[in-house]
């Protein structure tokens, strides 16, 4: 197919990292509005609330951002006191991050709001598409999986899905 032929918006990895950052960045309006928060740092807290304690190499490799980025919203975070670190007892090298009551508080805010707006994004469909959606998805997905030069989904990402 010669270059010329080429089409941006119609090329998929293009459309869905589009759809992907628009969605995100509506949502970033609710937590940053109401506490300052960035993506990685909202991240960052939704990946504590369902972990409980963790390492930052962890988080990395769980809400697909740079070690660097993850660092940068753990410091930020608990300068504000949304998140704790804590030396592991049997390793005192490595820091443990757990939310604080003030970062549960906070998600406990913002997740009726995150809920509703992907509530808006997906009530278009019926419930039908959007189980036909989440199936491709996964076929997606399983294409990756099946790739050895492709980076590797979480475990923590497969949990409740159904194939």
């Amino acid at each position: 197919m010669p270059t010329s032929d080429f089409e941006l918006s119609a090329f998929l990895p293009y459309r869905l990292a589009v759809l992907s950052e628009r969605v995100s960045r509506r949502l970033s309006l609710v937590y940053e509005k109401a506490y300052g928060l960035t993506v990685a740092e909202w991240r960052v807290l939704v990946h504590l609330n369902r972990c409980e304690k963790v390492s930052v190499r962890e988080i990395h490799n769980c809400v697909n951002l740079e070690k660097s980025r993850v660092s940068r919203a753990v410091s930020r975070l608990e300068d504000a006191g949304f998140v704790s670190k804590v030396s592991d007892e049997s390793d005192g090298r490595l820091v443990e991050i757990s939310l604080s009551e003030q970062g549960r508080s906070v998600l406990e805010e913002i997740l009726p709001a995150a809920r509703d707006i992907e509530q808006r994004v997906t009530s278009l469909l019926t419930s039908e598409e959007l189980d036909e959606f989440y199936r491709v998805m996964e076929k997606m997905h399983a294409a990756l999986d099946d790739d050895p030069e492709a980076r590797s989904r979480s475990r923590m990402d497969l949990v409740g899905i159904k194939r």
